[in-house]
């Protein structure tokens, strides 16, 4: 599929090729846009009924599903390398977001759960400095339920980490077949086997 994935993309006349990158740049692009909006402005210090502790839970499913739905779409698309690349623009940020908004709901419900009180910049910037494995240490968990919650987010960033290690790997490979034997065509680039 993959190969004849790329034939298809690079049998594609130009304009319509630069309108699917496009498109592909813009939903990548907007879709975490969209996603810290959607961050800042729900009542995450102000959860309903199902208690925070629910919701966390409720975001893990959600996230679960996501990436099933990404796995599935990735699997049926014409173009599975463009979709993997929104895929990937798609569940970090709702990682990272998901785990925000843990500490965020927290530190709210439980002060003191954290070194210092956590807005939700701070909590998005503690995400980060997690998921990067940098960790400045100005902000650290305290208790046993905020450390259980950064244990759970540093595993899962392994795993994220992972599924983008073999995106890249994947692409060198369809690189690598095009520029070995896909290629013979001749195309744009001259001769038989050269790409531009």
């Amino acid at each position: 599929m993959s190969a004849d994935a790329t034939h298809a993309y690079a049998a594609m006349e130009p304009r319509r090729r630069r309108r699917l990158l496009l498109r592909t740049l813009l939903r990548a692009v907007v879709t975490p846009i969209v996603l810290l909006v959607l961050y800042y402005t729900l009542p995450l210090d102000n959860p309903l009924k199902v208690g925070k502790a629910g919701w966390f839970v409720l975001g893990f499913v959600l996230f679960a599903a996501a990436v099933a739905w990404q796995v599935y779409s990735i699997t049926h698309s014409e173009h599975p390398h463009l979709r993997q690349i929104e895929a990937v623009m798609v569940l970090v940020p709702v990682f990272l977001l998901l785990f925000s908004g843990a500490y965020f709901v927290l530190e709210d419900g439980h002060p003191g759960s954290f070194t210092q009180p956590l807005s939700r910049t701070d909590a998005l910037y503690f995400t980060i400095t997690v998921f990067a494995t940098v960790g400045f240490g100005d902000i650290t968990a305290k208790t046993t339920t905020a450390r259980v919650l950064v244990m759970i987010q540093m595993l899962g960033g392994l795993a994220v980490v992972g599924v983008i290690a073999k995106l890249l790997v994947g692409a060198v490979q369809i690189g690598v077949q095009r520029m070995s034997g896909g290629g013979s065509e001749g195309g744009p680039g001259g001769g038989p086997g050269k790409d531009p």
